[in-house]
């Protein structure tokens, strides 16, 4: 009980320390996160012990409270992870997170789809492991069973379909701005969708 009490005040931490928009741990009691993390430690625990049908209730109903948080009870969480915002997050059945990870809404922790997973050993990794300290930026899809090393960062709206070493950055392609179109060009690009699209889209 003392641990359990431990591990708590040690979440409310966390997010005192890393939301900027929360100012102390009575605040920090009603971040989204929380109720998504909590009941995962439980049902991890329940999985492991052959309870699956329970830790898969209870990994449904965190995920319909928390707006969409969604970890298999059969992945691993380690100590201090921060999940911000955490609307539709998914961390897979055998994904492995390290300690003081920051994840972002978005992330996806999955694996490759089952026409491959079928085909893996029985038993084998499907989902990544991430290491200690990393940051999974707001969108970040790493799917497969790739390792993520420590410290590593991955940017916002990257895909992570292969290892990423310690300490390295990972950065999707940054927007491109576009000059306005001229009259001549939005009637010409006007005229042009028009003979392309089909009745139904208008």
């Amino acid at each position: 009980m003392r641990r359990v009490i431990m591990r708590a005040r040690e979440d409310l931490s966390v997010i005192v320390a890393r939301d900027p928009s929360i100012r102390t741990r009575a605040e920090a009691l009603l971040h989204p996160a929380l109720p998504a993390l909590w009941t995962h430690r439980l049902a991890s625990v329940l999985y492991a012990r052959g309870h699956r049908q329970l830790a898969r209730l209870l990994a449904y109903l965190a995920r319909a409270v928390t707006g969409g948080i969604e970890i298999h009870p059969g992945a691993r969480l380690g100590r201090r992870v921060f999940i911000d915002h955490g609307a539709a997050v998914v961390i897979g059945e055998t994904a492995e997170v390290g300690d003081d990870v920051t994840i972002f809404h978005q992330v996806t922790l999955g694996a490759v789809g089952w026409w491959r997973d079928g085909r893996r050993e029985p038993g084998a990794r499907r989902h990544p492991v991430v290491g200690d300290r990393v940051v999974l930026g707001t969108n970040a899809i790493v799917l497969g069973p790739v390792t993520i090393g420590d410290d590593a960062l991955i940017g916002a709206g990257s895909l992570v379909l292969r290892d990423v070493p310690s300490g390295a950055r990972v950065m999707a392609p940054a927007a491109e701005i576009v000059p306005r179109l001229s009259a001549a060009d939005r009637e010409e690009s006007d005229q042009l969708l028009r003979s392309l699209a089909t009745s139904g889209c208008w």
